[in-house]
């Protein structure tokens, strides 16, 4: 385990492992035997690792030019901040898009769009309120970006095919 995390100064393999033998011993459930510790210690120490580097995103400099050359930097777009009534009717139309693709979702992938996007959960606080596993919250999230995507492509396709490529190329 500890080759996993060993290349970064702020981060702590020790650390890690406390936190894995603390849940264990504050496990809700005292009575319920663990039949291979060796096995149960190794698994929860895999996934805390796994879950410490799915958190850790790269980080992209708003300020760094767009691959593509052509089209100017996020942060002169976000910087530009005079009234410009055409980008307000177009913001206020990518709005209404927006809600209208979220209202075809279905119930679960907009209940965890919405929090997740809207009202700033994380997974680890809707899977402990919703008692529904990370993995399974990650999924239905990954499914409603990717049909949100296919609404808006289908609303407009000319604009919302290039607004999203651009998002992609962003974040990879």
């Amino acid at each position: 385990m500890r080759s996993l995390i060993d290349d970064a100064a702020d981060r702590d393999s020790e650390d890690i492992l406390q936190d894995v033998i603390a849940t264990i011993l504050d496990k809700p459930d005292v009575t319920a035997p663990i039949q291979n510790i060796a096995a149960y210690v190794y698994q929860a120490l895999r996934n805390r690792v796994i879950d410490y580097m799915r958190r850790r995103k790269k980080n992209e400099s708003i300020d760094a030019e767009s691959p593509d050359g052509g089209k100017r930097a996020l942060g002169e777009i976000l910087s530009d901040l005079r009234y410009d009534a055409a980008a307000e009717s177009d913001r206020n139309e990518i709005n209404r898009d927006l809600n209208n693709a979220i209202g075809k979702l279905d119930e679960y992938d907009r209940d965890i769009f919405i929090a997740t996007e809207f009202q700033g959960l994380t997974f680890q606080e809707l899977s402990d309120v919703w008692d529904v596993p990370i993995g399974t919250l990650l999924s239905r999230k990954s499914r409603a970006v990717k049909k949100l995507q296919k609404e808006l492509i289908k609303i407009d396709p000319v604009h919302y095919t290039e607004l999203l490529t651009g998002i992609n190329r962003i974040r990879n």
